[in-house]
Parts: structure tokens; sequence; C-alpha cells
């Protein structure tokens, strides 16, 4: 007996009444699922940095479907920025969000965790990088250099982990997604390079230490913190350093052959927390981070 529907009919009618929780994404293997949850971690710290400094708001009014009831960011303010900077941090801040938005459609996640992005944290992060108490305390909200120097500190740890992360991938909707992020957080740090770039020998008031220098102390602590070695370079270095081992210039970080460094996630940790230990939260996290990852060496130390 003939089928009474034609075969774009039937296919039409399977799709309307068939349940949206059978047409979603192949859930992916539990290995990409933490991989994925891991940098929402560092999404956050970026999205509310970047909202609040540019816009005087965060996630909470721009997309608190995304926060999840998580706790509100310690001490974060509005900038003091000019408004070509403000123009370029409120679009950092907003494909933030829609980096939340992106990873969040294909790993469940978790509210944002506690964030500590006062100028106290980043002070405490610049006078660790000089080895001494600075005077008075660096404050990112200050101004433009400053919140540039500040923004220096954050998305490069965020594109290392990317990098780290990708070849550790097993699906490919894991790796498309991974890839993509990848793409926009190194495109960020390139700016923010730039633009600190550009005034290299700029003295940074009232400490007259310039740019240059301000860029390597914080790469070099990153680099100790992470304790894997050099993965991590300022605007300047020494020409071996290079591209090609010829030129002092380091606009954009890479390795011997200009190719991103990569960092895991207990690196990651261990420079956010600022502890130098993936066990004992700090820093921008006075918790720690959350995530399968993050939650495993929670408790391995007392703090």
């Amino acid at each position: 007996m003939p089928f009474p529907f034609p075969n774009s009919t039937l296919l039409l009618l399977l799709l309307l009444f068939t349940p949206p929780s059978s047409l979603s994404t192949p859930s992916l293997p539990s290995g990409d699922v933490d991989l994925l949850e891991f940098p929402l971690n560092l999404e956050y710290l970026e999205a509310e940095f970047f909202l609040w400094a540019a816009l005087g708001y965060g996630l909470d009014r721009v997309a608190p479907n995304l926060s999840l009831g998580g706790p509100p960011p310690i001490g974060v303010r509005k900038a003091n920025l000019d408004p070509f900077v403000r123009d370029i941090v409120t679009q950092f801040g907003y494909q933030e969000v829609g980096h939340l938005k992106a990873i969040k459609q294909r790993v469940k996640g978790f509210p944002r965790p506690l964030l500590d992005l006062s100028a106290k944290s980043f002070a405490t992060v610049v006078d660790n990088a000089f080895g001494r108490t600075l005077d008075p305390p660096f404050d990112p909200y200050a101004n433009g250099l400053n919140y540039l120097l500040a923004s220096y500190i954050i998305p490069y740890v965020g594109l290392t982990g990317y990098v780290g992360a990708n070849p550790n991938l097993q699906s490919s909707v894991a790796k498309r997604l991974v890839a993509g992020l990848l793409g926009v957080e190194s495109a960020q740090d390139a700016v923010i390079r730039t633009l600190l770039y550009e005034q290299l020998d700029k003295k940074v008031h009232p400490y007259n230490i310039s740019v240059a220098e301000f860029t390597d102390k914080i790469s070099v602590l990153r680099n100790k913190l992470g304790g894997a070695g050099i993965k991590d370079e300022g605007l300047v270095v020494p020409p071996e350093l290079g591209a090609e081992g010829k030129i002092s210039g380091n606009v954009i970080a890479g390795d011997e052959n200009s190719i991103a460094y990569a960092r895991t996630p207990e690196e990651i940790l261990r420079i956010v927390y600022g502890t130098g230990n993936e066990s004992k939260p700090g820093g921008f996290f006075p918790k720690g981070g959350d995530g399968r990852i993050a939650r495993s060496y929670l408790g391995k130390e007392e703090y």
C-alpha cells in the first residue's frame, strides 16, 4: 500500500513533531566538555573587565542569563578612557559576551565565579612583577594607558590556553569552536600590544618606568608563575629572541618560529591565581575557578 504522503511532506512532519532534544548537537566527549568549560573562567573575567571599564556595568545588566546568579565581581569600575580606547574596549566586552554564549551552546557551563577585579588586585600583580611596592599603587582604571597595561595582563593568558587545548580536543565541533575563539582572542591581544607598542618609550606616570619595561616585567612574572619556561614575552626582546632571531621589536609574541605559545589549564590557574600553584586560589579568583578541571585541584592544599 503506498504511503499517503510524499517523501518531502513526511520529512517535514517528522521535523515538526520530533522533540528538540533529539535534534540537538551530538554530545561531546567528556574530555572535550572539560576543555571547553575551563576557559569560561577567563571569558567571565574578560567580559566583566571590559564591559565595566567601558560602560560602567557588566554581565548582570548586559546578559544576566549568562552569569547564572554567580556573585558580582569585586572592585571593578568604569575606567577613565578616551573615546578611541573606550570604543575598542566596548567592542571587546561585547565580543566576550558572544564567547560566553558560544561556549554555553555546546556545554552546560557554570555560574560566574567570584572575581576580584579591584585596583588592589591589579596593583598586587604589578608589585609582584617589579619585586617592590609601587607608590602610589598602580590603578588600572585611572587612565587609558594604565588600563591598556592592565589589559596586557589578561587576554594573552586565555589565548595561550586555547592554543594548548586545541590538540587535545577530539571532536571537530569542539576544535572549530576553539579555533574561532582563539582567532578573536589573538586579535584582541594584538590590538592591545599594538596600542602599547606605539607608546613603547613613554613613561608611565608617576613611576618613571617605560611601557616597554612594564610589559617585560609582567611577562617575566607570568613565565615564573606558570612554571613551564618561556611562554610569554614583552614588547621588546633581545634580537635573538625576536622573529627569525633578527629583530628586537616584538609586537606579537611567538616562539622561535613565530608560533603562538601554548599553556595547560594548570599553568593558567597558577598565573590567574597569582600563587604559582593551581591548588592555591587567589589573585583574580579568590575562591578559585570553576569547572571540573579547576575544581579538581581545589582542596589539594590548605590555603
